[in-house]
């Protein structure tokens, strides 16, 4: 896929069925390293959008900056779930319920709310279209996908003596010092930031997708605090997303070379470890699975060995099946990236 001077406009994901093209996906990427100069640009780039869970691991930069890591004792695997969007896997959900206790927190403290369990959203099924087991906790506070990241929020107030109160809201302290250390990374005037409500009730941040990759390129380069949470998600991959999830899968499968953290509607944040290079991608309708597929184009183009579509074939072509559990469709991505 990585051919020097072919057209990026052409670059796209398509969902197949019945060997028809049923829908097509518009990306934008942004591949960039940690000077900020471009290697892979599709789209617009300047694109500002709401990045929403991708921001996590930058959201939780605080909790080892200020110590709190440390002053609360905060495990590698809790360091874990505050940049998580987990699948509400009973062993996920246990450990962040034991987090909150240990520090003092209870459910009803978390201003997330209850959903179905991602995993089952997903369908969770292997590429023959069967299900694959797995064990789910039922809907409630803190089997939400962002439950670490709240807990993660609660301790930050708690070590530095905030009122938990209106934790999520845009001016509380929390909000404040997670947009300052967003800002830092992305090379970026918190004052320039635009925030929006995410889904699960706390402040999302807007930046442009350069600015992403440029926060995830930093990411690969980083010692100090950032490092140690490069580090959490990277030898804890299953606590970050979990069963069947694009993050697990690649973090899992290159361990200790790549950070990939989705958003919701359509956006993936990544990092490759090695090269020093931060990814950013919008599916611009927000299609979820057509981000992933992206993802694994991107690093294919990147010249990632061995290469993902072919290592990691579900994930780069996944199935799609009906109720019943037929195969009937899968989604591909189409065109070409050309890296400067």
């Amino acid at each position: 896929m990585s051919r020097k001077g072919e057209t990026l406009a052409d670059f796209r994901v398509h969902s197949i069925r019945g060997g028809l093209i049923e829908t097509t996906h518009e990306v934008v990427v942004a591949v960039v390293d940690a000077a900020g100069r471009h290697v892979v640009r599709h789209g617009d780039a300047d694109l500002v959008t709401p990045i929403r869970s991708a921001a996590k691991p930058f959201q939780a930069f605080p909790l080892v900056a200020d110590g709190v890591v440390d002053g609360l004792g905060i495990s590698p695997e809790e360091l874990a779930l505050a940049c998580a969007s987990h699948n509400s896997e009973v062993h996920q959900v246990q450990l962040v319920a034991n987090w909150m206790s240990r520090i003092g927190v209870k459910e009803s403290d978390l201003v997330c709310g209850p959903h179905r369990p991602l995993a089952k959203e997903a369908g969770v099924r292997r590429r023959d279209g069967t299900l694959q087991e797995v064990e789910l906790a039922p809907p409630s506070r803190v089997a939400s996908n962002c439950s670490g990241k709240h807990t993660g929020m609660l301790a930050l107030a708690k070590y530095h003596g905030w009122s938990p109160q209106g934790y999520a809201l845009a001016d509380h302290p929390v909000q404040q010092r997670c947009g300052a250390a967003i800002a830092e990374w992305f090379d970026l005037d918190m004052a320039s930031l635009r925030t929006t409500l995410d889904g699960c009730g706390v402040v999302s941040w807007a930046v442009p997708l350069r600015a992403m990759a440029l926060g995830y390129a930093r990411a690969s380069r980083a010692t100090g605090p950032m490092a140690s949470i490069v580090s959490a998600m990277t030898t804890h991959p299953g606590l970050v997303a979990g069963v069947r999830r694009t993050c697990t899968a690649l973090m899992k499968a290159y361990p200790g070379r790549i950070l990939a953290k989705l958003g919701a509607a359509g956006v993936y944040g990544a990092a490759l470890l090695e090269e020093g290079l931060g990814i950013a991608i919008k599916v611009l309708d927000g299609n979820l699975m057509a981000s992933g597929v992206a993802l694994m184009a991107v690093l294919d183009a990147l010249g990632l060995a061995p290469t993902p579509s072919s290592h990691l074939a579900d994930y780069a072509s996944p199935v799609m099946a009906n109720t019943n559990g037929d195969v009937v469709g899968r989604y591909e991505a189409s065109g070409t990236l050309s890296v400067v």
